[in-house]
């Protein structure tokens, strides 16, 4: 197999802020005039699981009407393809186009499936005189073999940019229900394997399907946050306003950072890389950390 390869500058775009992403389904054009509103960083356009057999088709003519209208207040759009080739190569035709900035991959299960498509983007994008590597990737990991292959998943591609475990499929395929014992480890292999390979974690420790328990939802993506990631994918409105919130830093941590910095100026006068903070001691990793806070915090 021949590696694709997307010039220098493409694939070294910087990361997007995705603190939350917002499920439609491409076929309910109720939900795909108003997704734009809902708040979300950005939006994905599902050609997979929410969309019945029988309106895919229509779903894929839809969609380039469907990325102008979701695309709307400068949201990113994504579009997530189907797995199997058939429907894969159909929706690959349909949704490499100008306004699509990603395309959610699912059930990814090795690094030469990446490679895979990768060739079929790049190729649709020479037909189509679209800017070479644009369109790049969020992969999401359901299955445990493709645990046991998420490093090379990865770093399978420049056009990798997030990764985020897949819940429900991933329970499913264990047997097992989306809690919390079982679902713990699989997040953090993939938290480490995209920090490791410079993409976004996306994703929190529990079923995507909970949206009614806010209470709890709000907890569980505070403590995703804390642990690492950097946003989720939402399929109800609602989650998109906890999401963007619990992402993002807090009032406290802000006030943390800007002290921690203008400490730090101090004690570079004194020619210290280590100092004392209220009682804390303060080192080089605690600064950059501080410096990521309000680097966050500017973009939201």
């Amino acid at each position: 197999m021949i590696r694709d390869t997307v010039p220098a500058v493409e694939s070294a775009m910087s990361l997007p802020r995705w603190r939350s992403l917002l499920f439609v389904p491409a076929h309910a054009p109720r939900f795909v005039e108003t997704a734009h509103e809902r708040g979300a960083d950005g939006v994905i356009l599902d050609l997979e699981d929410s969309v019945p057999q029988d309106q895919k088709c229509e779903s894929r003519r839809q969609l380039p009407e469907s990325v102008a209208k979701v695309g709307r207040k400068g949201k990113w759009v994504l579009v997530r393809v189907n797995r199997g080739l058939r429907a894969l190569a159909a929706d690959l035709d349909a949704a490499v186009m100008a306004g699509v900035d990603a395309l959610v991959l699912p059930k990814t299960d090795s690094a030469e499936w990446v490679l895979e498509i990768a060739n079929a983007v790049s190729e649709l994008e020479r037909e189509r005189n679209l800017p070479l590597g644009r369109i790049r990737f969020l992969a999401q990991i359901e299955t445990p073999g493709a645990l046991q292959r998420v490093a090379a998943i990865a770093s399978a591609h420049p056009r990798m940019v997030a990764m985020a475990l897949g819940p429900e499929d991933f329970s499913a395929a264990v047997g097992s229900a989306p809690e919390f014992d079982l679902l713990l480890t699989p997040n953090l292999s993939v938290l480490f394997a995209a920090r490791a390979a410079g993409l976004l974690p996306l994703g929190f420790i529990g079923s995507i399907g909970e949206f009614s328990d806010t209470h709890k939802l709000r907890e569980v993506a505070v403590h995703a946050r804390r642990l690492g990631f950097a946003g989720a994918l939402a399929i109800h409105p609602t989650q998109v306003t906890i999401f963007n919130e619990a992402f993002s830093p807090s009032a406290q941590e802000i006030e943390w950072a800007q002290g921690v910095l203008a400490a730090e100026e101090d004690a570079a006068t004194r020619g210290l890389s280590a100092f004392s903070l209220n009682g804390k001691m303060i080192d080089p990793p605690v600064v950059r950390r501080a410096h990521e806070i309000l680097a966050l915090a500017s973009n939201n």
